[in-house]
């Protein structure tokens, strides 16, 4: 387990991304999913609200629902974490503290519950004071709706003013942040990571899998040319990507685990990272990433992997 911040929220080292569900997955198949992660002893979902709005026929907040409906079947919501997000849904657009106030309300009325473990703003508005949004989120907390908040795609800069606004002005503080990161993706080690360690916060990962690049399945410009991920992946598959695959190998086959759970496992071990998050459409995915969990990669191979990225 892993501590988030200076919060009390005590995680599984793997997030499963909710934003398959209702898109790929349909609700038999997320709760197939999300039966087997708890199984295994996960506890912390993440979603947002305009999750999956981007699926024909959908409008958002079908991730959440299908969520929600899992944890009144299962009568799991005292040990599940759950971490959404507003600002980024069409519908519910923006940082204001009039659309933070509606936005929470909405995504408590799909989740089926009356707490938020984890609220991110899903991206930065500068368009909105952050005084505003941060007062918004501070009146969340104070209310009993939201237990902590976080920030989502904020530069350093942004994120150090939006802290130094809290500390000023007594409001809840961010305790993590959500950034793409991944061993391919590399940007946030240059900036970020520092601000975050500097500031006492977690990371949590979005992307931890590259758009199905870091699973190993997506090695030719024909394949799985089928998969809603394809497309993503494949651009990876560069003389860089080939490198990091074969190091991937290497590494699996020496511990006998999938490519995707040691390209987890990797980003695991990072400094400042508390769990990254990866989704899975059916449990015969969830399987190949449950092992980064409790996998420990040496020195060596950390090393090894992070050259063959650089």
């Amino acid at each position: 387990m892993a501590k988030i911040g200076n919060s009390d929220l005590d995680v599984y080292g793997l997030n499963l991304g909710g934003n398959v569900f209702g898109f790929t997955a349909d609700q038999e198949q997320s709760f197939a999913v999300l039966d087997a992660y708890a199984a295994a002893g996960g506890n912390f979902i993440d979603t947002a609200d305009t999750y999956s709005a981007f699926a024909p026929g959908n409008v958002g907040g079908e991730s959440e629902t299908i969520i929600g409906n899992w944890l009144e079947k299962r009568g799991r919501r005292d040990d599940i974490v759950i971490a959404t997000k507003v600002g980024s849904w069409g519908e519910r657009p923006g940082l204001s503290a009039a659309n933070i106030a509606a936005a929470a309300d909405d995504s408590l009325r799909r989740l089926k519950t009356d707490h938020i473990d984890l609220y991110y703003a899903h991206r930065d508005y500068d368009e909105t004071p952050l005084e505003e949004t941060l007062g918004a989120f501070d009146a969340l907390v104070k209310s009993g709706k939201v237990r902590y908040i976080a920030a989502s795609n904020y530069t350093a800069a942004r994120l150090t003013e939006a802290l130094s606004i809290s500390d000023r002005e007594g409001f809840a503080r961010y305790v993590a942040l959500q950034p793409e990161y991944n061993l391919v993706k590399r940007e946030y080690e240059q900036e970020l990571a520092g601000t975050i360690e500097r500031e006492g916060l977690s990371t949590l990962p979005y992307f931890g899998l590259a758009s199905g690049f870091l699973t190993g399945k997506y090695r030719s410009a024909d394949a799985s040319a089928s998969s809603p991920r394809a497309k993503g992946a494949l651009a990876y598959l560069d003389d860089r990507g080939e490198r990091v695959l074969a190091a991937l190998d290497e590494v699996a086959h020496a511990h006998g685990v999938p490519v995707a759970s040691v390209s987890l496992a990797w980003l695991a071990a990072q400094p400042t990272i508390a769990a990254p998050i990866a989704s899975a459409r059916t449990t015969a995915q969830l399987a190949e990433i449950l092992p980064s969990v409790d996998l420990k990669l040496a020195d060596d191979e950390l090393s090894a992997l992070s050259a063959a990225s650089a």
